[in-house]
């Protein structure tokens, strides 16, 4: 069912809740999320200002039906399950869940994460994201992750059992990592019988210890721009065949296994942000805001504790920005944009450019939709350029 006005645009992607867990055992070098290690943790004081923030966000929307709930971080598993749990009944409390409500935690493949999903299971969790990255010792090393191939394994088997879906990511391009290596591994990951994958090229970010290592001159044997090119294309290839084909631009799924979450943002819906952080999009009262909180953990805290909340940014979004956000995420998933949607936002192609893009095979044109081909993923951005007046 289409909708027009910007009240109930939103509905186009649905509603989902973020949850931001901003501690981790350690920081991985790569890593430029907002995420920090912390010896203690005082998990009963983070519940009551979660808490707090989901009934103030659901006085602010109403009782708006939620599609999804997705813990991420840092470490999600590192919470303890039953703070999980009242989350999930703080959520539940405010906001209608879907008969078919997806609910994520992001989980580290350690020992002790990996027994707890019996309980995160309890808890309300269907879904496990398990953040592998490597599928080879001495990597899982070089990216400073804690756990080993074995023992990524174990936990990936544990969780089969626990949850009906189950996804890992995987980070390539890495240092010293061919096509053959690359093919290898990737199709070990598809003989684990997994219905989701995510699988992100390394990025060096600055403000990161890889950061830092590249501008010295101290990360060495990084594929170059074409091999990595040539891996994401044999990616989907790989994927395509083995019937996870790319939903996303990074994204992998059996038919019927997509991150429901994530399609959220891309299709432009709403959802709450809560957490050190947290980002979100809430249409209220005709309007689209972006909303922000604030990044350090100790001081969020300190400011719903004190003030009732820690947002410090909300920007209403004109019909521009509005347009431009769903021009950059749409085009990002393999059913591409509508351009009904796109032109009920004030958006508009140049009509030279995009025939230009078709002729080269870059983008193709359906009924109401644009999307991007095959050939035209790899240079994604050079695309957006083009399309964005």
């Amino acid at each position: 069912m289409p909708y027009d006005t910007a009240t109930d645009d939103w509905r186009n992607g649905g509603f989902g809740l973020y949850v931001h867990w901003p501690f981790c055992a350690s920081k991985c070098p790569y890593c430029d999320f907002n995420s920090h290690v912390a010896a203690d943790v005082d998990h009963d004081r983070w519940l009551k200002a979660y808490r707090t923030e989901i009934a103030r966000l659901g006085a602010q929307t109403g009782p708006r039906v939620l599609d999804s709930i997705f813990f991420g971080g840092g470490t999600p598993s590192l919470m303890r399950p039953d703070v999980v749990a009242a989350v999930i009944d703080a959520a539940r409390a405010v906001w209608p869940f879907s008969n078919s409500i997806e609910i994520t935690l992001e989980a580290n493949p350690g020992s002790v994460e990996a027994g707890k999903f019996h309980d995160f299971g309890q808890a309300g969790v269907n879904r496990l994201s398990m953040g592998v990255q490597a599928l080879n010792d001495d990597d899982l090393r070089r990216l400073g992750r804690l756990h080993s191939v074995a023992e990524a394994r174990a936990a990936f088997d544990i969780a089969r059992k626990q949850f009906a879906r189950v996804s890992f990511d995987l980070i390539y391009a890495r240092q010293g990592q061919d096509r053959a290596a690359w093919r290898a591994e990737l199709t070990e990951a598809l003989d684990m019988t997994v219905d989701h994958l995510s699988l992100y090229q390394l990025t060096i970010e600055d403000g990161t210890a890889f950061g830092a290592r590249h501008a010295a001159g101290k990360l060495r044997d990084l594929p170059s721009d074409d091999l990595a090119a040539d891996m994401y294309l044999e990616t989907q290839d790989i994927c395509a065949a083995a019937g996870m084909g790319g939903y996303e631009t990074s994204n992998h799924a059996r038919p019927g296994a997509e991150s429901r979450h994530n399609l959220i943002y891309w299709r432009q819906g709403d959802y709450a942000g809560v957490g050190p952080g947290a980002h979100g999009r809430l249409t209220l009262g005709g309007q689209r805001h972006a909303t922000e909180t604030i990044r350090a953990p100790e001081t969020w805290l300190d400011a719903v504790e004190t003030q009732g909340t820690a947002e410090n940014l909300r920007d209403t979004l004109t019909p521009e920005d509005r347009a431009t956000e769903y021009l950059l995420m749409s085009m990002r998933l393999a059913e591409g944009m509508r351009v009904s949607r796109y032109a009920a936002m004030g958006g508009a192609f140049d009509p030279a450019k995009l025939a230009d893009l078709v002729g080269m095979g870059l983008v193709e044109e359906g009924e109401d939709l644009i999307r991007t081909t095959v050939s035209g993923r790899p240079v994604l951005n050079a695309i957006l350029r083009e399309l964005a007046l």
